[in-house]
C-alpha cells in the first residue's frame, strides 16, 4: 500500500460500523447524515436526507431496509464517515438467488454510498465484514456504483486486501457533461452538427408560432406545489402514464416525488426549469444539486407537440447553467441511449454493478455458482444474436 492509503488506513484506524433500522432514524442522525452528505467524496442525492426519507417512508414496500453506518470511533458518539441502505434479496436479477445488495427504488439513479473523503477502501472493509457476521448467507452485490472514481478504487483495494473476489458484472455508460465553465453555445456548437442546429431553429421558430412561448428557471420554493402537481400531470399524460411507470401512476411514487422536492428546496438544492406556451407547461426539467455537481433527476414534455421537440428546446435551456462557476458536473440520469439526451450529452460516465464474495462456509462455492450461471447466460445470449 502507499503512503496515501497507509495514512487514511491510520487516520480511520478506530472506525467502527453499527445498523440502523428505518424506524430507528432520529434527529441527531439527521444532522450528522446531512453533514456526511455535504463532505463525501463522491456526491449522491439520492442516498441524501432529502430523497432518500421520502424514499424509504414511501416506495420500501416489505424490503427489509437496515442502513450501515461508518463512524470514525464510537457509533453515535464520533463523526459518522459512511452511509448506504442495504437490503435482502432472494432474487437476482432473473434468477432465485439469494444476495444481499445497497437499496435502491425505481427513480433512484445512482447507488454509491456518502463516504468522507479517503475513507473508501476502509467503508468498503468495513461493509463487507459487517454483512459476513450479519447475514446468513449468499453474496454482496453494489449496483448503481460510478465505476472511475474513488469508491471504485476504493472496492478494489478492499477486495484485494482482504482477499475477497470482486467481480464487475454489468456496465452502462451514463450521459454525462463536465461543465466547469464552459461556454454554453460554444459547447453546443461542438456537440450538435450545423444542420442539426438549424433544424432545432426552425422547430423552436414554428413553436414561437403558435403563442407565447416563455422560458422560467426557479433556484427557490415559490410556487412549488402548483410547480409539482403540473409536472405530475405532465408526466402521466405522456407514454409513461400509458405504461404505468409515471410518478402519479402510484399513490407511493407522487407522495415521494412530492415530499423530495419540497425537501431539496428547503435546502436549496432544486432547480426547476420550463417552458410554457400560453401559460401552459409544454416541457419541464428537475434538477437537483449535491456537493460541486447536479443530477438532472426528471423530464416531461407534451407529446402532442413531439414534432417541435419540446424536450430538446428545454435541454438546449438547460445548457446555460454551464457557466455557473460552481458546477463541476451534470449527471444525465438516463438511460443508455437515451434518443434525445445522446446527441447533446457528449461524455460518458460508466455506472456498473459489482459482485462481492463474502467469507464464510459455502459461500465462496455459492457465489462461484451463481457467476458460472450468469457467464453461462451471457454466452448464450451473444450466441443467438449471431
Amino acid at each position: 500500500m502507499g503512503k496515501r492509503g497507509a495514512s487514511a488506513r491510520d487516520r480511520f484506524a478506530r472506525a467502527e460500523f453499527s445498523w440502523r433500522a428505518p424506524d430507528d432514524i432520529d434527529a441527531a442522525l439527521l444532522e450528522r447524515w446531512q453533514a456526511l452528505a455535504d463532505m463525501a467524496g463522491e456526491p449522491n442525492i439520492f442516498y441524501e436526507p432529502a430523497l432518500l426519507m421520502p424514499a424509504i417512508h414511501h416506495c420500501r414496500g416489505e424490503d427489509d431496509l437496515s442502513l450501515f453506518l461508518l463512524w470514525k470511533g464510537a457509533p453515535d458518539a464520533s463523526e459518522l464517515i459512511g452511509l448506504m441502505p442495504m437490503t435482502r434479496s432472494w432474487r437476482y436479477r432473473r434468477w432465485p438467488f439469494r444476495h444481499i445488495a445497497n437499496w435502491r427504488h425505481a427513480n433512484a439513479f445512482l447507488g454509491s454510498p456518502l463516504v468522507v473523503p479517503g475513507a473508501e477502501e476502509v467503508f468498503w472493509t468495513a461493509l463487507i465484514r459487517a454483512v459476513e457476521a450479519r447475514f446468513w448467507g449468499g453474496f454482496l452485490h453494489i449496483q448503481g456504483l460510478p465505476l472511475d472514481g474513488p469508491l471504485a478504487k476504493g472496492l478494489r483495494r478492499a477486495g484485494y486486501a482482504i482477499g475477497r473476489r470482486h467481480d464487475v458484472v454489468q456496465v452502462r455508460p451514463r450521459a454525462f457533461i463536465f461543465a466547469q465553465g464552459r461556454d454554453a453555445d460554444d459547447y453546443y456548437k461542438g456537440a450538435v452538427r450545423a444542420k442539426k442546429r438549424k433544424e432545432l431553429r426552425r422547430q423552436r421558430a414554428r413553436l414561437e408560432e403558435l403563442g407565447a412561448l416563455t422560458e422560467h428557471r426557479w433556484t427557490d420554493d415559490e410556487g412549488l406545489d402548483r410547480w409539482v402537481e403540473e409536472f405530475l400531470r405532465l408526466e402521466a399524460a405522456g407514454w409513461k402514464g400509458g405504461e404505468g411507470t409515471a410518478l402519479a401512476s402510484s399513490p407511493e411514487t407522487a407522495a415521494f416525488f412530492r415530499e423530495a422536492m419540497a425537501g431539496a428546496a428547503a435546502r436549496g438544492q432544486l432547480l426547476r426549469q420550463g417552458l410554457r406556451l400560453n401559460g401552459r407547461p409544454i416541457a419541464m426539467l428537475v434538477t437537483l444539486r449535491s456537493g460541486a455537481g447536479a443530477f438532472s433527476f426528471k423530464t416531461a414534455f407534451d407529446e402532442d407537440l413531439a414534432r417541435y421537440s419540446p424536450g430538446v428546446q428545454l435541454q438546449l435551456m438547460n445548457l446555460q447553467n454551464l457557466g455557473d462557476p460552481s458546477l463541476a458536473w451534470i449527471d444525465s440520469c438516463a438511460a443508455q441511449d437515451h434518443p434525445m439526451i445522446d446527441h447533446l450529452w457528449r461524455a460518458r460516465r460508466p455506472i456498473g454493478s459489482v459482485s462481492i464474495a463474502l467469507n464464510g462456509r459455502g459461500r465462496g462455492a455459492y457465489f462461484r455458482g451463481v457467476r458460472a450461471a450468469e457467464e453461462l447466460h451471457k454466452r448464450l445470449k451473444q450466441a443467438r444474436g449471431k
